[in-house]
């Protein structure tokens, strides 16, 4: 019989990497509403209500630049439609006898990193359980609000004395998120990776890094659909 602390344990355990990784970024995202006007308490509702971590610094940056409401929506949702697919996916992974009942709730935790590290542990053949994504998605949820928060308190000025530091934090998520997806590679996986990277790196060229982001997700997700 399984035991729900335990397993709820091991999804804090598992998510210690990312909340390390998460708690830095988190700090420079509260830095930079701060210095983009916001005041420490919407930095923080920011993060508790959007969570969604490189989106969040484009708000800020469609809010800086006076992007009318209807336009910052839509491309904040277009940017993160991916995170529809993980849960099916993350289901189809963990079989049929895999209970969903709370998936309404520690859904909402399934940010790319998490995804990551639950679809890898479910790779090494660990067994799926709710219990295990609410310790995994619950620890990643606290470091970033309260890494929001910190970085609210110490003010927009935080990080000046420091451009390198501040440069660094800035590759930190992507660095994380490809670590976790190389846990899980698979020859087969390849030509996907290939096509998204390709597609992502022309489109930033071609039109812009938002773009480049956009049109990278949709034409892997079209390949991965075309070789099943």
């Amino acid at each position: 019989m399984t035991d729900p602390r335990a397993e709820f344990r091991d999804g804090l355990t598992a998510s210690l990497p990312i909340a390390l990784g998460y708690g830095p970024i988190a700090f420079s995202f509260g830095v930079a509403a701060t210095r983009a006007g916001l005041s420490a308490y919407e930095a923080v509702l920011v993060s508790l209500v959007i969570y969604a971590g490189a989106s969040q610094f484009l708000a800020l940056a469609l809010f800086a630049s006076g992007a009318p409401v209807l336009v910052s929506a839509f491309t904040l949702i277009a940017m993160n439609l991916r995170h529809v697919l993980y849960g099916p996916a993350l289901m189809k992974a963990a079989g049929k006898e895999a209970s969903s009942r709370q998936a309404w709730l520690w859904a909402w935790g399934l940010t790319d990193e998490v995804f990551g590290q639950a679809l890898g542990a479910l790779a090494r053949g660990q067994r799926f359980s709710e219990a295990y994504m609410f310790g995994l998605g619950g620890m990643a949820y606290a470091a970033w609000v309260a890494g929001t928060a910190i970085g609210a308190l110490a003010g927009g000025g935080a990080l000046e004395a420091w451009p390198a530091a501040s440069a660094a934090l800035g590759f930190m998520l992507p660095a994380l998120f490809l670590a976790l997806l190389l846990s899980v590679l698979t020859r087969r996986q390849l030509p996907v990776l290939a096509v998204a990277g390709l597609v992502t790196v022309t489109g930033t060229f071609a039109i812009s890094a938002t773009s480049g982001i956009l049109l990278g997700m949709l034409a892997g997700a079209v390949t991965g659909l075309v070789r099943r």
